[in-house]
């Protein structure tokens, strides 16, 4: 959420003329993330988060702006996309599609409890279950095909201990796929940043923009790594227990999934460190950038690695 695409007062002004909803009374750049330009705005008919996608594509965007609507008609406390009065969910705006996106209340936890944990296994699984209705259909962009694509790029910065964790990873993927687990749309970047908790409740879940088809089991392995971690990577396990044991309290994990757990626990790590590592050698230039530690997510990695047995929470 840097800005790399600055806009005006001026030009937001004019934009917002085709949502009715007031005049403009303070715009905010959004310094962290990565991936697009984020202002909060406040008009006189509300508070609003304002995207502008910089990779993006209007062909892809549908998928996501509608299933943070399918998700939030159905009662997540996901982001609904503004309407205009020409009944679009964007629009272009200085040169990028740009999308209104209402704004929910709630604070980030840095340093989450059991508890909170237990809150996110419990929504993640309700966005599981309720996406199985949403027709939309895109693949996880940042998948084993990106994972490759992005490893050919950044191999020339690693010293030679870690491109061979990376080769070896690579390849241990690519034989332990997994085409018979459960599938559907998958938030994939729920870190803490990216949940928003009002008292002791969540009150929004933000930040679609990494979403897709995909394994179940990989977004909670995404969501574990973060929210269930101590300082040098390893599983929290009293946290762990408790966001696996809400999620599976409404969406059980299949056995099947149980025997993958440890595979998907890696992928998901080097998922992160991939996309770490090429932020941080191959940055896009913005206004306000915030790019993340690479290195944490190579620990991530190895630990997975050297404790790949069966996890005996679930």
């Amino acid at each position: 959420m840097s800005v790399f695409t600055p806009v005006t007062p001026e030009q937001l002004s004019v934009w917002l003329k085709f949502y009715r909803l007031g005049t403009l009374v303070r715009m905010q750049g959004i310094a962290a993330g990565i991936e697009n330009t984020n202002y909060f705005v406040t008009a006189t008919g509300g508070s609003y988060v304002l995207t502008l996608f910089e990779k993006l594509t209007p062909t892809e965007l549908p998928f996501y702006l509608g299933l943070m609507a399918h998700l939030a008609q159905r009662g997540i406390p996901s982001p609904a996309p503004a309407i205009d009065v020409q009944g679009r969910m964007f629009s272009e705006l200085n040169g990028k599609p740009a999308a209104l996106m209402t704004r929910l209340q709630g604070e980030v936890v840095a340093a989450p409890t059991p508890a909170h944990c237990s809150q996110v296994g419990a929504t993640l699984a309700e966005i599981h279950l309720t996406g199985q209705s949403y027709a939309g259909r895109l693949e996880n962009p940042r998948g084993p095909r990106w994972w490759r694509e992005a490893a050919s790029k950044v191999n020339p910065f690693l010293d030679a201990a870690r491109a061979e964790l990376l080769r070896s990873e690579l390849e241990f993927q690519l034989q332990h796929r997994r085409v018979d687990l459960p599938r559907g749309p998958i938030h994939a970047d729920l870190f803490r940043d990216n949940v928003l908790f009002a008292g002791e409740r969540i009150g929004g879940v933000i930040d679609f923009y990494f979403a897709g088809i995909d394994c179940l089991l990989f977004d909670v392995a995404v969501t574990l790594n973060d929210w269930c971690v101590d300082a040098g990577g390893g599983i929290d396990v009293p946290r762990a227990r408790a966001l696996l044991a809400a999620y599976h309290a409404k969406r059980p994990f299949t056995t099947t999934e149980s025997k993958a757990w440890p595979v998907l626990l890696r992928a998901a790590a080097l998922r992160f460190w991939l996309s770490r590592l090429y932020d941080f050698y191959l940055p896009r230039a913005g206004e306000l950038v915030h790019a993340h530690d690479p290195e944490h997510f190579r620990r991530i990695l190895e630990l997975r690695i050297a404790h790949s047995g069966a996890a005996p929470w679930i």
